[in-house]
């Protein structure tokens, strides 16, 4: 079995993409540019102890889809312990709703937001009482 062991994010502006993730969900990062010859942020997600992974911050070589026209890679979602205030984060940092928030009825609250360069991604708040 193989599990994910490492993501990337693409963007436009990176240093953009950094301010918004850094503020919603206390990412920081680390510039591996000297290493790959080229602009690279390693993306420390959180502390090594816990589960989790970390990733990379890149600029998009593409354009990105449209909007309403779905993704062209994979969506992460992020574990947080309280939706509404994470939603209000997102939402300050430039974020928007993509998809709102909905109950998974006994097990969660999930929802899915646009950062600012596009990307499609979602969180996730544990609650059996979601209804």
């Amino acid at each position: 079995m193989s599990r994910p062991i490492h993501f990337e994010i693409q963007a436009d502006d990176l240093e953009r993409a950094k301010a918004f993730y850094g503020g919603v969900f206390g990412w920081t990062f680390e510039d591996y540019s000297p290493v790959v010859n080229a602009p690279y942020f390693g993306v420390v997600t959180g502390d090594s102890e816990e589960p989790g992974i970390n990733g990379g911050l890149l600029p998009r070589p593409a354009a990105a889809p449209a909007p309403e026209q779905g993704v062209n890679g994979a969506v992460l979602t992020m574990g947080v312990d309280d939706y509404d205030a994470v939603e209000a984060k997102i939402l300050e940092a430039g974020g928007t709703v993509a998809l709102p928030k909905m109950a998974l009825t006994g097990m969660a609250w999930q929802g899915y937001y646009l950062d600012t360069e596009g990307n499609t991604f979602g969180i996730h708040q544990p609650d059996e009482n979601a209804q």
